[in-house]
């Protein structure tokens, strides 16, 4: 039987200097560099409008909150590093030195479904980012239908609650930031695309 095939470890440094020379974005996983899928039509104009509709709600309320988009990345650990669609840091922003262009303090983190990460984010991408310890809610955007999905795990809680919402005039509540915003205004302009 033969031995197992070694997987090169890549540093950061090297990752860094991969994705400056890069045109798709990488996620950086223990010495690992994976690319990340290209976004369709739809992926986009929702991650755009998510984001908006956040930074609107946000300014709405006077929040001392930022809303980041997806040219932003998030520090899971001090040696994975990983791209979202938007996510929130309320309050000071935190870096690991190794990684000073990552937040490691994202309270909000949304992700727009794609077919070919939708399992990858539900699951794996979803306990990763479960190890955070500011991380409080996670929001899912199908592109597929109307459809968002938030958990939300309150301050010293052990369970998550689940909440979904399918209509258009549905509002949804973001309890971790502790703003509202609408279906509407997350799928203006969405059209279901082949």
């Amino acid at each position: 039987m033969g031995e197992a095939a070694l997987k090169y470890r890549y540093s950061i440094k090297d990752y860094l200097e991969m994705e400056a020379n890069s045109l798709e974005k990488l996620e950086y996983h223990n010495g690992e560099i994976l690319a990340m899928t290209g976004e369709t039509l739809n992926h986009g104009l929702l991650s755009n409008s998510v984001g908006a509709s956040l930074i609107n709600a946000i300014r709405k309320k006077g929040k001392s909150c930022r809303t980041y988009s997806s040219d932003a990345k998030i520090a899971i650990s001090e040696e994975k590093f990983v791209y979202s669609d938007s996510f929130i840091v309320c309050g000071k922003i935190e870096t690991f030195p190794e990684m000073p262009q990552a937040a490691k303090n994202p309270i909000l983190i949304v992700e727009v479904l794609s077919d070919s990460t939708a399992l990858y984010d539900r699951q794996d991408k979803f306990q990763a980012y479960q190890t955070i310890d500011s991380f409080r809610e996670y929001v899912l955007v199908s592109q597929n239908e109307i459809l968002v999905e938030v958990f939300f795990k309150p301050e010293n809680a052990v369970f998550w609650q689940y909440r979904s919402y399918n209509k258009l005039e549905d509002i949804i509540e973001l309890k971790s930031v502790d703003v509202e915003i609408s279906l509407n205004d997350i799928y203006l302009d969405w059209e279901l695309l082949p």
